[in-house]
């Protein structure tokens, strides 16, 4: 099985910052894209940003800018650093891998998600 373990969420206030990180362990092959989804109280859960094994980068308009996704490959680790925090920025984040086991088709994996609160 392919676990993500996310960590470094918590309370912050406007214009603060915060840094993500999720570590993928388990029977992994190879990781394609890596990203992070965050998901607000009575909202549809939203791609915030994605990165690919190859460095490319997408970010959702609302945090371009303010967000930077990064990823290291040896360790099977993304990261989020976000910057200049609003509190629409509150929200459950998760972790998402596509991985592949060496077998079978390529899954989409996520982690239990860690909660940013930006609040004064």
């Amino acid at each position: 099985q392919v676990r993500l373990v996310e960590s470094g969420g918590g309370l912050v206030q406007p214009g603060g910052s915060l840094r993500l990180s999720c570590a993928a362990s388990g029977v992994i092959f190879r990781i394609n894209a890596m990203g992070w989804y965050r998901q607000a109280p009575g909202k549809q859960r939203e791609l915030v940003a994605s990165i690919t094994s190859g460095g490319s980068t997408n970010y959702v308009d609302s945090v371009q800018g303010r967000f930077t996704i990064s990823r290291d490959n040896a360790k099977s680790t993304v990261f989020l650093q976000m910057k200049r925090l609003q509190p629409e920025d509150t929200a459950v984040y998760y972790c998402n891998a596509e991985a592949w086991r060496g077998y079978g088709p390529t899954i989409d994996y996520w982690g239990q998600g860690t909660q940013v609160t930006v609040s004064s």
